[in-house]
């Protein structure tokens, strides 16, 4: 589970609004005021690359959850957590967004969960765990009433010393609600590494060619992908802010750079990333 997961399952956590030419009636006003504290629960499947480059997929669970109280919310995706301390403020054009982020990178530490034979022989690297911040502004009010745009930016270092790194993440994320019981939520993002990084999932050593056949590799950081996806959620019961849903969606990467060069994606896998996902969220 990567960082594909969180950017795919976030989709469902969009605070909901409501689209419509009147006024709201009294019963979107009680379920405005219900999503300011609120409680979610998720779990699915996921379907992504057996590693960041690789062109086999697998299936895997996504659990989730989030939670809003006096405007502030918390976020578990997968292996992304993070708190928004900037409290939303109801009626307002513009929000600010600023908090804590922290990513567990999976990427190639299950030897077992890779299909290719020449990236298998490479062996596991050890989990690392990435803390940082990010900050960004949503704009309410786009096309509608009800409809936002976000722009934020996020950095997380590894403090595990397995890459040693760093990672940027701009993003832009637009919501729009179809009724009270649909939303759809699209996004765009981008991730761009560090040297350390990049050698360390995208390298090949001397040794490492040996046992795996792959050429000796030594890539730089830059930017390391640009990734598109969506997601739709409708409730099947009560609404958006309480009841039981289902979301479904997908992201397309596509890895770029000294990175989409690396023998992993390039001889062994794709630059092409697709992943997909699906499951039922209940909101209390």
């Amino acid at each position: 589970m990567r960082l594909l997961v969180p950017a795919l399952l976030a989709c469902a956590f969009a605070t909901p609004a409501f689209a419509q030419d009147e006024a709201p009636t009294p019963e979107q006003t009680e379920v405005a005021q219900e999503g300011r504290a609120r409680l979610t629960v998720a779990a699915g499947g996921v379907w992504l690359p057996d590693y960041e480059g690789s062109d086999d997929n697998r299936w895997i669970p996504a659990p989730a959850a989030n939670g809003t109280v006096a405007g502030m919310s918390f976020t578990v995706l997968g292996n992304r957590a993070s708190l928004d301390v900037i409290p939303d403020v109801a009626g307002k054009d513009w929000n600010l967004q600023l908090g804590p982020v922290a990513v567990i990178n999976l990427n190639r530490t299950n030897r077992d969960a890779i299909a290719d034979p020449r990236v298998r022989a490479l062996g596991e690297i050890d989990t690392a765990v990435e803390v940082g911040g990010y900050g960004g502004i949503a704009k309410t009010g786009i096309i509608h009433d009800f409809d936002t745009l976000s722009v934020s930016l996020s950095y997380r270092h590894d403090v595990t010393r397995i890459h040693r790194s760093g990672v940027w993440t701009p993003s832009v994320n637009y919501t729009t609600p179809l009724s009270t019981k649909a939303l759809v939520t699209m996004f765009a993002s981008a991730e761009i590494v560090g040297d350390r990084y990049a050698r360390t999932y995208f390298g090949v050593t001397p040794a490492g060619s040996v046992l795996s056949g792959l050429p000796i590799y030594t890539p730089e950081g830059g930017q390391k992908d640009i990734s598109f996806g969506g997601m739709f959620t409708h409730a099947l019961t009560g609404n958006l802010t309480k009841g039981l849903a289902v979301i479904a969606g997908g992201t397309y990467k596509k890895l770029v750079g000294d990175v989409a060069d690396s023998p992993l994606v390039a001889i062994a896998g794709s630059r092409h990333q697709w992943t997909a996902g699906a499951g039922l969220a209940l909101t209390f």
